[in-house]
């Protein structure tokens, strides 16, 4: 039998909802990054926090242990290069990485892969966020540029996957995600950098917007990793936080992988302080 097509509201149900959710939090979102300083670093932090919750809360049944170290990870990635640097937040990371992993090999030996990734998961695309930003010539622009991609990757995406559908991208994780739903993010995360290219005026569009390009199959990598945990565990959704997103990690998925692949990018080419500026200029 013909698989029955969806209705016109079913496919477009939560279109409205979305909506609304992103126009009250982008504005939000914006104020923080131009304010930047102890702010940004705040927001960041919650941001980690919240992530922290929902992933306890399916990974490891909500233990209140894995909880604080997990949040704790959050706090060094977003907290400590404030006051230590660099490596001083990542060895902080990397302490707490093994203890959750300790802990969760005690409580049950050979258990699933995802037990051992919360706390990296979590707490460096935090380091990441808070490198961006603190490029004291392109702190804001890069991160505008890593979100506005994001943000414009997701929409054509979702508007290319429900018009056009076609072959799914990886039915087996996520039965929504078409090979359309991909080029669409291609290209808004393309789009996305030109504007923002053209916005501050800068040299060699063309590569800029081939990096941004690129970064899209990052995002959607970062979807997909997302979807398989869930899957594995049974979830729909991470959680109910933001209204026809789901949860918070629902919602950052694609920007927490693209800011941590944009910060190395980065810290490679133009160094740790500069980082923002080495995904802009080339």
């Amino acid at each position: 039998m013909a698989e029955t097509p969806p209705s016109v509201s079913a496919k477009w149900g939560d279109l409205g909802v979305r909506a609304l959710s992103a126009a009250v939090l982008i504005p939000a979102v914006l104020a923080d990054v131009w304010a930047g300083g102890i702010w940004f670093h705040l927001f960041v932090a919650l941001i980690g926090i919240l992530m922290a919750q929902e992933w306890v809360a399916i990974v490891h049944r909500g233990n209140p242990v894995q909880f604080a170290l997990h949040s704790a990870g959050a706090m060094c990635g977003a907290l400590l290069p404030l006051d230590v640097g660099l490596g001083g937040g990542l060895i902080a990371i990397a302490l707490l990485s093994i203890l959750s992993i300790a802990l969760a090999a005690y409580e049950e030996t050979g258990g699933p892969a995802w037990r051992y990734l919360g706390v990296p998961y979590v707490s460096i695309p935090l380091i990441a966020l808070v490198l961006l930003r603190e490029d004291p010539d392109y702190g804001i622009a890069a991160i505008v540029l890593i979100m506005l991609m994001v943000w414009a990757a997701d929409t054509l995406a979702y508007f290319a996957g429900r018009i056009i559908g076609g072959p799914k991208l990886a039915p087996r994780i996520s039965p929504k995600k078409t090979w359309a739903g991909l080029g669409g993010a291609m290209a808004g995360s393309a789009l996305g950098a030109l504007a923002v290219g053209l916005w501050l005026g800068l040299p060699a569009l063309v590569v800029l917007v081939m990096i941004a390009a690129a970064m899209a199959i990052v995002e959607q990598a970062g979807d997909l990793f997302k979807s398989a945990m869930k899957r594995h565990y049974g979830v729909k959704d991470s959680g109910r936080l933001i209204p026809g997103h789901g949860g918070v990690i629902d919602r950052v998925d694609g920007l927490v992988a693209v800011a941590t692949a944009a910060a190395l990018i980065g810290v490679l080419k133009s160094g740790v302080e500069h980082s923002g500026a080495g995904i802009l200029l080339w």
